[in-house]
């Protein structure tokens, strides 16, 4: 409640705000950056998820320092960048975030978690969507969940075609999958010796909105979870 309460005050939009999306991710962003064990990182609303490498000897593995250190940072973070996302509106106080580290065994449980936060993103923010959409459309709060109790996901979609013309697959992909941050290659253009220009390979930590409950994604950046890609 504590974020909740915080979004109220800064009357951010709903049922999204994006810049306040975008401000989230720029700090998931900086959390990779400051910290080279932290290999991936899914983050919904105020809800963000750290995946550290499986060798990872991170403050010699202390969970209470762990979880301290990455959400100090991420809060500082949120403060400092407030203004770049926000120019014209004032930051009347700053956020609180908490945290928890889980050691999970396997790679697999690691992608069965974070593909069940995507799943809960989506049913949350179709929930919201209607929900909101409700709300400014002149029902209380108790109305419009007593509205929405026991639809199913074909029925809130129709809800928002029929009655607000909204199709829930055209919003927003940020919005309905959430928001993956991770390393990837990128080429760096340099002068050699010679004077020629040469390429150069280093890691660039980017924002994308990929289906994460695909396998596919996991094929193709194995080294998220320190795996091998595999011989097809």
């Amino acid at each position: 409640m504590a974020f909740g309460r915080f979004s109220e005050v800064h009357e951010f939009e709903k049922p999204n705000d994006k810049q306040a999306l975008n401000l989230m991710n720029s700090c998931a962003v900086a959390v990779l950056e400051e910290f080279q064990d932290i290999n991936f990182s899914y983050g919904v609303s105020d809800e963000y998820s750290f995946v550290l490498k499986k060798e990872s000897l991170l403050y010699q593995r202390r969970a209470s320092d762990i979880v301290s250190v990455i959400v100090s940072f991420f809060t500082s973070m949120y403060v400092m960048k407030w203004k770049e996302f926000f120019p014209h509106k004032e930051l009347k106080y700053p956020p609180s975030f908490d945290g928890r580290a889980v050691c999970y065994p396997s790679s697999d449980i690691i992608r069965d978690y974070l593909a069940w936060r995507q799943v809960d993103c989506h049913i949350n923010n179709q929930y919201n969507t209607c929900f909101w959409m409700l709300v400014m459309s002149g029902k209380s709060k108790s109305d419009a969940q007593g509205y929405l109790k026991g639809t199913q996901t074909r029925e809130k979609n129709e809800l928002l075609i029929q009655k607000f013309g909204i199709d829930y697959y055209q919003l927003p992909i940020m919005f309905r999958q959430g928001s993956s941050v991770f390393r990837v290659e990128a080429e760096k253009t340099m002068a050699s010796e010679s004077g020629s220009p040469a390429e150069k390979l280093q890691n660039k930590v980017i924002v994308s909105h990929w289906n994460i409950i695909e396998h596919s994604f996991w094929k193709e950046h194995p080294s998220i979870l320190d795996e091998e890609p595999r011989i097809q």
